[in-house]
């Protein structure tokens, strides 16, 4: 009996000892093993260098654009578009031909009111006045010539425009066109620099075949800005950024809808829009960094050009109607250093930097004087 009982004893003590291992083995490695794996990470990885984090004074969302903006231009009236003479890309000088509207109608106006004032001309010519006033009519009749020789002009550097279009021809042509228009428009000038001087003088009143022609030239004019309004002309030199405008088509002037969009893409820039808290920060000279998604990596140098005036809302985010939770920006114009490869109307992002001293002008500065407390 003794012997059962220390076999039993014995048993007991194995079992405790053994309980006691299992729970105490995997709580020790189990606090052990985030040191040793770290440990051993240090040892396996050399310490990484602590990098500097680049601290910038002020940011803000912006869009990329064209040298001077975009030039948004819509028709002048309404009508059916009939000539397209441009595409996506192509270079245009200032005053060419890019979208013409249907003008029939007011080509036949053109040519009634040149015939009546032929018929007028002829009658005041063979009225005969003094000295005076025939110098008038010499500065008078060479104005008009003027005009009826810019008016040709521009009509054959239209036609060049479209042939070269639609037949490829070269651009000798062209340019040839161009030249003979600007031309005329400098004699114009001329002419009408005559022309004041003539009628500023003490000339003598006009007679009345005087009057009607002037009154008939006159109708010539009207009749010439309202088919000149149906040319969509180029503005200034630049590239074709957008053409939405097709032949059949009906054009309609608005701002919303603009037929061509032209733009000087030789430099770029960056308009930018800071929140108020950030105005403070900013000076002209300012440099700065143009980041992109469509460039990971790339930062574009650039210095802030021009500041606003004044709050506005903002443009970059807008959708629908102003909403009263929406805040008012800071408008900033960044121009670009070199040729980056951004395109017109890229969202990016601007990170001016820190470690400035760039000032405004002080002419760019406005002085506050001081408050003075009164009792």
């Amino acid at each position: 009996m003794p012997k059962a009982d220390s076999s039993l004893n014995m048993l007991i003590v194995a079992a405790v000892v053994a309980l006691g291992i299992g729970y105490y083995v995997p709580q020790t490695f189990s606090q052990k093993s985030p040191a040793n794996a770290a440990q051993a990470q240090t040892q396996t990885q050399p310490a990484a260098k602590a990098q500097p984090k680049a601290t910038w004074a002020a940011s803000a969302p912006g869009r990329v654009e064209p040298m001077g903006g975009d030039i948004r231009i819509s028709a002048q009236a309404p009508g059916r578009i009939a000539d397209v003479l441009v595409g996506v890309n192509d270079k245009v000088a200032a005053g060419d031909l890019m979208v013409r509207i249907a003008d029939e109608d007011l080509i036949a106006r053109v040519h009634a009111a040149r015939a009546d004032i032929a018929a007028r001309k002829r009658d005041r010519d063979n009225e005969t006045v003094a000295k005076a006033a025939q110098d008038r009519r010499v500065a008078e009749d060479n104005f008009a010539n003027a005009e009826r020789a810019l008016s040709i002009a521009r009509g054959d550097l239209d036609r060049a425009l479209k042939a070269r279009r639609i037949s490829g021809t070269s651009d000798a042509d062209v340019d040839k066109a161009r030249e003979a228009a600007t031309q005329a428009g400098d004699r114009l000038e001329e002419s009408r620099t005559a022309l004041r001087k003539a009628t500023a003088t003490d000339s003598p009143a006009q007679t009345r075949l005087e009057a009607a022609l002037a009154a008939g030239r006159a109708e010539l004019s009207l009749a010439e800005a309202a088919l000149e309004r149906t040319r969509i002309r180029a503005p200034s030199a630049g590239t074709v950024l957008q053409v939405n405008a097709r032949v059949g088509e009906t054009a309609v002037p608005s701002p919303e809808s603009p037929l061509v969009v032209v733009g000087d893409v030789s430099a770029l820039r960056v308009r930018a829009e800071f929140e108020e808290r950030d105005i403070g920060k900013i000076r002209i000279g300012h440099a700065a960094i143009v980041r992109s998604d469509a460039f990971p990596g790339q930062d574009f140098e650039g210095k802030v050009s021009s500041l606003a005036q004044a709050l506005a809302p903002s443009r970059l985010g807008q959708r629908g109607p102003r909403r009263p939770t929406d805040v008012d920006v800071l408008e900033v114009i960044i121009d670009l250093s070199g040729r980056p490869p951004l395109l017109p109307g890229m969202r990016v992002d601007v990170f001016l930097k820190a470690d400035t001293g760039v000032t405004q002008p002080a002419a760019a500065v406005r002085q506050l004087e001081p408050v003075t407390k009164t009792n």
